[in-house]
């Protein structure tokens, strides 16, 4: 019994990251505010008043060069993460690039925030780190594709 609960236990969190990173990315390519340059809401505006803040100001500039751009790929990024993760396509290439978007995010916009536990970043890169270094061994393409190489002799990961 606790060998198939063990099998099944990394399933609800990586359910959770993945479907809260695609609505994330939807939710900012869908809003229109938060891809300007300027404006209330703005990806822009964001980013100018967490500058003096965090804790890599210089992150910080460089998206500041072309916020917009910088919006998409934060969104397409969140996106590719959380569909990776869902599916179990890559999974743990998928995990570090969630960690990389969650501790970018930390070090700049939630850097701030007091005391540090109320801050979701750091949660969030916290909480890729069991799936970078376990994959989707159970309902994933990678499983699938693992098991399918093994049985034709070519043994992809491992």
């Amino acid at each position: 019994m606790r060998d198939s609960a063990s099998r099944f236990a990394l399933l609800p969190l990586r359910l959770f990251l993945g479907v809260t990173f695609i609505y994330a990315g939807v939710d900012k390519l869908t809003d229109s505010a938060f891809l300007a340059g300027s404006g209330n809401g703005s990806i822009g505006d964001l980013m100018r008043n967490v500058r003096d803040g965090a804790a890599i100001p210089a992150m910080v500039d460089l998206a500041l060069k072309s916020p917009t751009n910088f919006g998409y790929a934060i969104a397409i990024g969140e996106i590719a993460v959380g569909v990776g993760t869902l599916v179990g396509l890559l999974t743990r290439l998928a995990a570090f690039g969630g960690a990389l978007i969650s501790l970018s995010l930390w070090l700049t916009v939630s850097w701030q925030t007091e005391p540090y536990y109320y801050g979701n970043d750091l949660i969030y890169m916290v909480a890729w780190i069991p799936l970078i270094f376990a994959g989707a061994p159970m309902f994933s393409l990678d499983a699938r594709l693992g098991s399918r190489r093994t049985r034709y002799g070519t043994q992809l990961y491992g």
